[in-house]
Order: structure tokens, then C-alpha cells, then sequence
């Protein structure tokens, strides 16, 4: 197939794939959203935090189930998140959530030199109540709430993977004809 054919199907895919985003924006906001248990969660200062209270000033809040600093993929997430941390919080309230002390965390933050808030949902079901812990252990993915009259609702969540929409690279990486070809994330290169 010829180049400006090729790119042509291809811009033909990406206008579909953006139709189905509309089409999932609008489920998300036709649906009834979720109650949700108002959680006392630990920030990286050993501090109790309540679920409510990360909202701060914003009406909106976007969680990142994170495995921790144990998970090379979860890192790579994370280390995109830090570079769009200050567009996201214009919009809505931002916090990664991992099963690491608050200590564990801080210390891994400042490795990676993060500059987005980070809770600890160790001893709690946080994780597990929204479904990002199961036999296996914990799994990535986003979770977004939205305050009300009645308390915190979950409004929609999504899990984290290869391929995904939150992570760039590898986006990126499809547009080399052999995609990723085996090629994993590491804390350092």
C-alpha cells in the first residue's frame, strides 16, 4: 500500500477512534454515579486525609490507583503525570493513590522528583472497594468523584495497561511500524 494511502486509512481510524471518545464522554455523563464511602486515606506527611477533603477548592477530583513504587509501569505513568500536573489541576483536584507508607512514598516521590500529591490507602479498602485490589494484588487505573449534596460519588473509572489512553509513549510507540516490540518501562535507562 502506498504512503498517502496508508496515512489516509490511518487518519480515517483516528477520526473513529475519536468518535467512540465522544460516544464514551457521553455515557459517562448519562449514567448514575456511584455513593462512595468517604475514606481516611494518609498523605505523605503521615497526616489523616479524608477522600472529601482532596477535592480542595475544585468540585471535581481524578485519583490514580497506582501499585507503587514496586511497579516499573505504574512509574511510567506516574513520571507523565508530573509533567501535566499544572493543566490538570487548573480543571480538577489531582492525587495518586498507592498501597506505600507515606514515608515509602515521599522518599520515591523525590527520586522521581514528582511534584503531584500522593496518599497512602495501606490499611484501608480503599483499593479494594473500588476494584483495583483483587487475588492477585493491586491493579492501575483512574478513578474521577465528584462532590454532592449526599457526600463523594465515583462518577467513572477506568484501568491502567499497555496501550492505553494515559500513557503517551505508547502512542508514540505506534507509530514505529514494529510498535513497542517487547520493549518495557524501567525506572532508569
Amino acid at each position: 500500500m502506498q504512503y498517502a494511502e496508508a496515512n489516509q486509512r490511518i487518519k480515517d481510524h483516528r477520526k473513529e477512534i475519536a468518535e467512540l471518545r465522544g460516544e464514551i464522554r457521553t455515557l459517562q455523563s448519562d449514567h448514575f454515579p456511584e455513593a462512595v464511602e468517604d475514606y481516611e486515606l494518609a498523605a505523605t506527611d503521615g497526616s489523616s486525609v479524608r477522600l472529601s477533603e482532596l477535592f480542595g477548592d475544585k468540585d471535581t477530583l481524578i485519583v490514580i490507583h497506582n501499585m507503587g513504587a514496586s511497579c516499573p509501569s505504574c512509574t511510567l505513568w506516574a513520571d507523565g503525570f508530573n509533567g501535566v500536573i499544572d493543566h490538570l489541576e487548573d480543571r480538577a483536584a489531582f492525587v495518586v493513590s498507592s498501597p506505600d507508607t507515606p514515608d515509602q512514598q515521599k522518599k520515591f516521590a523525590a527520586s522521581r522528583n514528582w511534584r503531584f500529591r500522593m496518599v497512602s490507602h495501606a490499611n484501608t479498602s480503599f483499593a479494594e472497594d473500588l476494584g483495583y485490589k483483587g487475588k492477585n494484588g493491586w491493579w492501575p487505573g483512574v478513578s474521577v468523584f465528584k462532590k454532592s449534596d449526599d457526600g463523594v460519588v465515583r462518577v467513572t473509572d477506568t484501568s491502567f495497561g499497555p496501550g492505553d489512553d494515559f500513557c503517551i509513549i505508547w502512542h508514540l510507540m505506534d507509530m514505529i511500524p514494529e510498535g513497542a516490540a517487547g520493549w518495557e518501562p524501567k525506572y532508569s535507562y
